[in-house]
């Protein structure tokens, strides 16, 4: 019965101490912030609000979906890069993996300072791809990954709330084109293949809106 309760513990203690190791490492944001205010600065704010449209702003994005991102930059061994970007593959390049983690960690905990929609005709026409889609050409509903607000979700799918409309319009142009490719199951590449230019401007543009 010792014996018995003796390897029991023994086991118990191995089992532990291997959850452990497997456990991700937890983030540390302020070991960000030099990385944010040297590299990421000048195209994204050391905030996370980017000073220009063709850059996104990340305050306040998920931190799964901000790793799996910078993530994506990097070659995986001899694998090309999820995401073709010559001048995020070289920020990306000299990030650990507990540097991305730290990143992503600030700046989801950034306040964003969100664009703003200004054209009424093409909010109009983007709230409606945004609530219910376009049935005739097979278009979903947005809300339906993105959230009623815009708000998303963690890792998969990314808050578009305040985000550039020009940022959200050349993103989906460029799933389109095929040019970005890192959407689980090509779901953003089949839904832009189905969008106009027009849609696709109303949309992001209805985006930049939401609060």
């Amino acid at each position: 019965m010792i014996r018995n309760t003796a390897m029991a513990l023994l086991l118990a203690a191995t089992f532990n101490v291997n959850a452990a190791d497997q456990a991700p490492a937890k983030a540390d944001p302020a070991k960000a912030k030099p990385i944010a205010e040297s590299v990421c600065v000048g195209c994204h704010g050391v905030d996370g609000n980017s000073p220009a449209a063709p850059n996104p702003n990340l305050a306040g994005q998920h931190a799964a979906y901000i790793a799996k991102q910078l993530s994506n930059f990097k070659p995986v061994g001899d694998k090309p890069a999820l995401r073709d970007n010559a001048i995020m593959a070289g920020m990306a390049a000299g990030l650990s993996d507990e540097d991305i983690r730290n990143l992503a960690a600030y700046f989801s905990q950034q306040k964003l300072t969100p664009a703003v929609a200004k054209d009424e005709k093409l909010i109009a026409e983007g709230q409606k791809l945004w609530r219910m889609g376009d049935f005739e050409k097979g278009i979903p509903a947005c809300a339906g990954c993105h959230g009623p607000a815009g708000a998303g979700l963690p890792a998969q799918y990314p808050a578009l709330a305040g985000q550039y409309a020009e940022y959200t319009e050349d993103q989906l142009k460029k799933f389109r084109a095929g040019e970005r490719g890192n959407d689980p199951e090509k779901m953003m590449r089949m839904i832009a293949a189905k969008l106009s230019d027009q849609q696709m401007k109303a949309v992001a543009e209805y985006a930049a809106g939401l609060r």
